[in-house]
């Protein structure tokens, strides 16, 4: 029985350190996805209200649609804008294909944060009601390795888009679309350009990488102050 407890307590923890880098990753693109922030930075640094075809919309109306969209129930996203005093769906029938299969991929991500949270919060609380200081420095080590490890992918991954991102971008797609509606014609490739996606890359890593860097950062010193 000990030994099964034993055997149980050490898949735990593993499993603990290993959903933590999942769910700092899933928690830096749900926040990409719902930042308007971010959606108008990348709309005034790519000087997007100065291309002809766009000049007249409402482009922070336009990113409040995509975020109520992204997190709503419907299947295909539909937007009417006005232009020349005439109002029209802004995406053509191939690009709301493949803003639901993005929508897909945002929910999976939402999935995830929400599995690994759960998991990690039961675990982390359970650890601290048990009040053993053995618990604790256990629960602070397991922190410690599932930041590292986060640090590690980011590393890799910071790496592989900085050195080339187009080609990453490119298999990205053909990994997780079935057709190739993501290079359609029309207004969304005017308002999201490829850059758009390179910042959005650099802030999701950004983010999960000071997020580890807290958490670890704790972890370490509450170690090092109860060593001994």
């Amino acid at each position: 029985m000990e030994k099964k407890l034993k055997i149980f307590s050490i898949t735990a923890r593993w499993l603990f350190i290993l959903c933590l880098p999942i769910l700092l990753l899933t928690v830096s693109i749900g926040w990409a996805v719902n930042s308007h922030w971010l959606y108008n930075y990348g709309f005034q640094k790519y000087s997007i209200t100065q291309t002809p075809a766009l000049a007249e919309f409402d482009l922070e109306e336009i990113a409040n649609g995509l975020i109520s969209y992204f997190n709503s129930d419907e299947e295909y996203i539909s937007l009417i804008v006005a232009k020349d005093g005439e109002s029209f769906e802004l995406f053509t029938p191939e690009e709301t294909i493949h803003f639901k299969d993005v929508k897909g991929l945002i929910w999976l991500d939402y999935w995830a944060l929400l599995g690994t949270g759960i998991y990690v919060l039961a675990y982390s609380g359970l650890s601290i009601f048990w009040q053993r200081k053995s618990h604790w420095r256990r629960l602070a080590w397991g922190v410690v390795g599932g930041s590292g490890i986060t640090l590690v992918l980011i590393l890799a991954l910071g790496l592989g888009v900085l050195l080339g991102f187009n080609q990453l971008f490119y298999q990205f797609h053909l990994l997780f679309f079935s057709n190739e509606f993501w290079s359609a014609e029309g207004y969304m490739l005017m308002l999201f350009r490829g850059h758009f996606f390179y910042d959005t890359a650099l802030f999701c890593g950004g983010i999960t990488t000071g997020l580890a860097v807290i958490l670890g950062g704790v972890s370490g010193i509450y170690l090092k102050r109860t060593r001994g």
